[in-house]
C-alpha cells in the first residue's frame, strides 16, 4: 500500500445499551503515525447496517439529546417491517439513512481540522450487537 493511503480497523465495544461512542482521539493517535505532518483526507467508515458516524459535540449532553432525538423519529417498537433481534430492532436498521455510516474529514499539517466543540463519534442504537469495527482511512 502507498504512503498516500493508509487504513487501520479500531474494535470498538459498544455494550447492550444504546450509546454514543467519542472516537476522535483515536482518529488523531491513527493520524500521528498515518499523516506524518501531511495534509489531506480522513475518512471514518462503518461497516455495519446498524451504526453510524456523526461529528456531534459531546460531553455536554449532545449524545444523549441525539439518542433523544433518534427516539422521537426512530422508535423502539413493533412498527418496522424488519423484525429479527430485539423488539424494535427494525428501527436500527433505518438508522444509517440519518446518521450515515462515514464521515470524510480534513486534516492539515497531520491534524484533524474539526471545530471547537465537534468530536467524532460512533453512533450505535443497536442493543443486540456489542462490538463494532470502524475503519480509519487516511488519504494524503
Amino acid at each position: 500500500m502507498s504512503e498516500a493511503f493508509t487504513t487501520r480497523v479500531l474494535n470498538v465495544s459498544s455494550g447492550s445499551s444504546e450509546r454514543v461512542v467519542d472516537l476522535t482521539r483515536d482518529c488523531e493517535a491513527f493520524l500521528r503515525e498515518a499523516a506524518a505532518g501531511r495534509d489531506g483526507l480522513l475518512n471514518v467508515f462503518v461497516p455495519h447496517a446498524t451504526a453510524g458516524v456523526a461529528i456531534i459535540e459531546t460531553g455536554a449532553g449532545s449524545d444523549e439529546d441525539l439518542l433523544a432525538a433518534l427516539h422521537t423519529l426512530l422508535p423502539a417498537d413493533d412498527r418496522w417491517q424488519h423484525r429479527h433481534g430485539s423488539p424494535g430492532h427494525g428501527r436500527d436498521h433505518v438508522l444509517p439513512a440519518l446518521v450515515p455510516p462515514h464521515a470524510t474529514l480534513p486534516v492539515v499539517n497531520g491534524a484533524l481540522q474539526l471545530g471547537t466543540w465537534q468530536s467524532v463519534c460512533l453512533v450505535d442504537t443497536n442493543r443486540d450487537n456489542a462490538e463494532r469495527q470502524v475503519r480509519l482511512s487516511f488519504l494524503g
